[in-house]
């Protein structure tokens, strides 16, 4: 979509497309540089004319779009941040969307996110605009801007998390639309990094395992890759690996294994493989892993696998369960050594130069090297 620029000069508005600079950083750069550009814009945002105020956050959108330095400078120098929270509740639809496209653009500063988003609270009137019947444009662009307020440094992620934000990503990965069943599960990934338990149980039983396999089997990759990253982030720390398995543990192996038999890019089964690494890292969960020895054995197969990915996702499950020290680490190593992953790993050691990970996981079969 073009970007238009409305200069204001009087009682006249001459306009400019902005579409080049939109995802040219060497232009966004130079016209950055303009002090007069951008006071004008600035200045634009304040006119009554709701094309005036379209066109100048659109620019400032496209402006911001790549360079941390020039967001900062449009934050901090032109204060736009309190101009966008009322563009967010301007009566015209046009105003309102182009202000979230402008703050979508600008939440890709980490930096602003921590401070000057937090000092305007613009979460507020973001989920009061995506929680009132938008249209499918805002609330694709909108969603989009919600990854970037649910990570896990922001702190709009727990006020938002108490204004139902959870219930509303799950209603969008089972939209129509591709791109909100995206960011939708986008969204959720970001949220479940490094959250409480608390919250990695309400995402799982607000999505639901039914709905989580209909996402592993979307036409978008992407989508898959995010659903999968989705899991491996509530499959993180080893109280939590162990709560959640403990409950849903028949669920995550038929989707790793769907995943790992599928006809699936590398990509997509490395990340499958790095859930079961995760389950492996738990204190009970990896028996469950020990437990199945189709999943035993699929790792001793991708250990063997001719891309190095998916050998080095297969060797951090493998390096998780022979671990020495603990209860039962003889009995798994036994089982692992009976099942081939020993041979597997002396061939690696053979074919790799890079074996440092190898070594250190024969270390662990003492009694069988």
């Amino acid at each position: 979509m073009d970007c238009d620029c409305l200069i204001c000069n009087g009682n006249w508005f001459h306009k400019r497309t902005a579409d080049t600079v939109k995802v040219d950083t060497t232009l966004q750069r130079l016209a950055a540089i303009s002090n007069h550009l951008m006071t004008s814009l600035a200045d634009i945002v304040t006119c009554p004319s709701a094309a005036a105020k379209q066109g100048a956050f659109k620019c400032f959108a496209s402006l911001g779009a790549n360079d941390e330095d020039i967001r900062k400078k449009i934050i901090e120098t032109y204060g736009l941040m309190l101009h966008v929270v009322n563009g967010m509740n301007n009566p015209e639809p046009m105003v309102r969307l182009a202000a979230v496209r402008c703050l979508h653009s600008l939440s890709r500063s980490v930096q602003q996110l921590r401070t000057t988003f937090q000092d305007h609270c613009v979460w507020r009137p973001l989920m009061q605009l995506l929680t009132d019947s938008p249209g499918t444009e805002l609330l694709t662009v909108g969603s989009s801007t919600l990854c970037n307020l649910l990570l896990e440094f922001s702190p709009a992620k727990e006020p938002m998390l108490d204004q139902g934000a959870v219930e509303m990503l799950c209603a969008l990965t089972r939209r129509p639309e591709a791109a909100l069943r995206l960011n939708g599960i986008w969204a959720l990934m970001n949220m479940a990094f490094q959250a409480d338990q608390k919250v990695k149980q309400r995402i799982l039983c607000c999505l639901g395992t039914e709905q989580m396999f209909r996402l592993l089997g979307d036409a978008d990759t992407r989508v898959i890759m995010k659903t999968l990253g989705l899991l491996r982030n509530l499959l993180s720390t080893k109280s939590h690996i162990d709560a959640i398995m403990q409950d849903y543990a028949d669920q995550v192996m038929q989707a790793v294994i769907v995943v790992l038999e599928g006809s699936y890019p590398c990509e997509v089964k490395e990340q499958a493989l790095c859930i079961l690494g995760n389950i492996g890292d738990g204190e009970r969960a990896k028996d469950l892993l020990m437990d199945n020895e189709d999943v035993l054995r699929k790792l001793v197969d991708y250990l063997a696998h001719p891309e190095r990915s998916l050998q080095e996702a297969a060797l951090f499950c493998v390096s998780n369960l022979v671990r020495a020290g603990g209860a039962g680490a003889a009995a798994r190593q036994a089982r692992l050594a009976e099942l081939g992953v020993l041979r597997a790993l002396r061939l690696l050691q053979r074919r790799t130069t890079t074996n440092h990970t190898v070594k250190a996981a024969l270390a662990q079969f003492n009694e069988f090297t």
